[in-house]
């Protein structure tokens, strides 16, 4: 069934509803009002080369970033993008949560957005915070300030039920934190988690509700727990497929989604609180240049966002070359 169908079904019935007084105008059945995303949504937006992406239940639409323009967008069921913001300083947009009506979008610079320079390039680390209702920022946090010798990336973010977000950096082996009151400080700084020589490290992360932190290394494919209520001690877990280039990931329940490959999503699980995990599944149908992940009504929607792309402009320092106006988002199969 089409989406046009499906979304005259939900009309025809809501008017049906208020007819016969089932349901009072003011207060609609949120399931008739509900997006109605198939497994396959195309958007079209110039340049956009979308890295993050996250579900919006107060605008009921997907928030894409933009590396290259440095702006959030949304995208609908029908596959409508539409500029959300656009902030001066916010140089690439990369990782994005929404929370507690609030837009947290990571702040780093490849050197191939519009507004990278010299000195931004590979030194930048931040999270930004805007209010969704306005969609003006309430502030900008610099993360990079806290290690200043550094190379540096922001890439993802993971909030905890007290507002309490989590930052991963591609660049320095380090996990930020930064308090709902805007406070930041480093979380951990463990060679561990350092990058191969000109390679990506940390990437996507996730906050589960025993209290810990998931984060992924992408060059090698690891991933690690960060356990916050033992003094934030780091343990690999163990068990793993070949996860090479773990990038987002997504945890439902009792089973989390890595991005990884940049063409395949592999569902994992774990019986022993995160120690080990192995797979459920495998999806590799329909994702090309894939970057992240995210939840929406008990289903994963992958995001392609034509990455390799970025990282070719990106290492012959080339960002003219990046013209590409589509992109998709894939439901996990």
């Amino acid at each position: 069934m089409n989406a046009f169908v499906c979304r005259l079904g939900r009309v025809s019935a809501l008017l049906l509803s208020a007819w016969f007084g089932l349901t009072a105008c003011n207060n609609p059945d949120p399931n008739l009002l509900a997006p109605d995303f198939g497994d396959r949504i195309t958007f079209m937006s110039a340049r956009q080369y979308p890295e993050g992406i996250t579900f919006s239940p107060v605008l009921n639409r997907f928030l894409v970033t933009s590396i290259t323009q440095g702006k959030v967008g949304t995208v609908d069921d029908d596959g409508e993008y539409m500029d959300l913001f656009s902030d001066a300083q916010l140089i690439s947009a990369i990782g994005i949560k929404e929370f507690g009506g609030k837009i947290y979008v990571c702040n780093g610079d490849q050197g191939v957005s519009s507004k990278s320079t010299a000195q931004s390039r590979l030194r930048t680390a931040g999270l930004f915070v805007y209010n969704l209702a306005t969609n003006q920022v309430e502030r900008r946090t610099d993360l990079a300030a806290l290690l200043p010798n550094s190379q540096h990336f922001a890439n993802d973010v993971a909030l905890d039920p007290q507002g309490v977000a989590y930052v991963t950096d591609s660049f320095a082996p380090v996990v930020y934190r930064v308090g709902a009151d805007g406070q930041a400080s480093v979380l951990v700084n463990d060679p561990v988690l350092a990058p191969p020589t000109g390679q990506f490290g940390l990437n996507g992360i996730v906050y589960h509700p025993g209290n810990f932190l998931i984060v992924a290394k992408a060059a090698t494919g690891q991933l690690y727990k960060i356990n916050l209520a033992s003094n934030n001690a780091i343990t690999e877990i163990t068990g793993l497929p070949t996860l090479t280039g773990a990038d987002g990931m997504t945890l439902i329940g009792a089973d989390l989604y890595v991005v990884n490959n940049r063409n395949r999503v592999t569902q994992l699980r774990s019986s022993d609180n995160w120690a080990t995990a192995s797979t459920v599944k495998v999806d590799e149908a329909g994702y090309e240049g894939a970057t992240t992940n995210a939840a929406f009504n008990g289903q994963i929607y992958t995001l392609n966002g034509r990455i390799g792309e970025v990282g070719a402009a990106a290492m012959a320092g080339n960002p003219a070359s990046l013209t590409a106006s589509s992109y998709t988002i894939q439901r996990f199969r």
